[in-house]
């Protein structure tokens, strides 16, 4: 049942990722205290070579906050079928590597507000300080 994950042209084996399942919390009517469908996905991030260095360094770095001696681990107990839950605890692992490898955004190009803007915001300073001052008191 397990599929390869494609992370950004790279492919991990289905092997390399273990899985783990017990009974999952909730409504679940009469086989709730017998099914174990709830389903746990782990990936070994800093042992695999199935991801190149570059790629590997990046997701360590940003997935940092989540690993446990570099073993990022997905959850899924949605669903009443282990299977769907299978298949979303490996779909999100996939998108949380995704979303982890990829590249930093372009450095900001630092802008200076244009003349117009300027002058909208001042205009708008000048309309709402008359309005406060037409709200006081004559005698003020």
């Amino acid at each position: 049942m397990p599929t390869d994950l494609d992370i950004r042209g790279s492919v991990v084996p289905a092997a390399e990722l273990s899985w783990r399942f017990s009974r999952s919390s909730g409504p679940g009517g009469q086989s709730v205290n017998t099914t174990d469908s709830r389903a746990e996905v782990s990936f070994d991030l800093a042992g695999t070579n199935a991801l190149p260095e570059p790629l590997k360094m990046r997701a360590l770095a940003n997935l940092a906050d989540r690993l446990v001696d570099g073993v990022i681990t997905v959850a899924a107990s949605e669903q009443r079928s282990q299977l769907m839950n299978r298949q979303a605890a490996q779909r999100r692992l996939a998108e949380l590597l995704v979303a982890a490898t990829a590249p930093p955004p372009p450095p900001r190009r630092p802008t200076r507000p244009s003349r117009g803007s300027k002058e909208r915001r001042l205009a708008a300073k000048t309309r709402r300080g008359e309005l406060k001052r037409l709200r006081r008191a004559p005698g003020e």
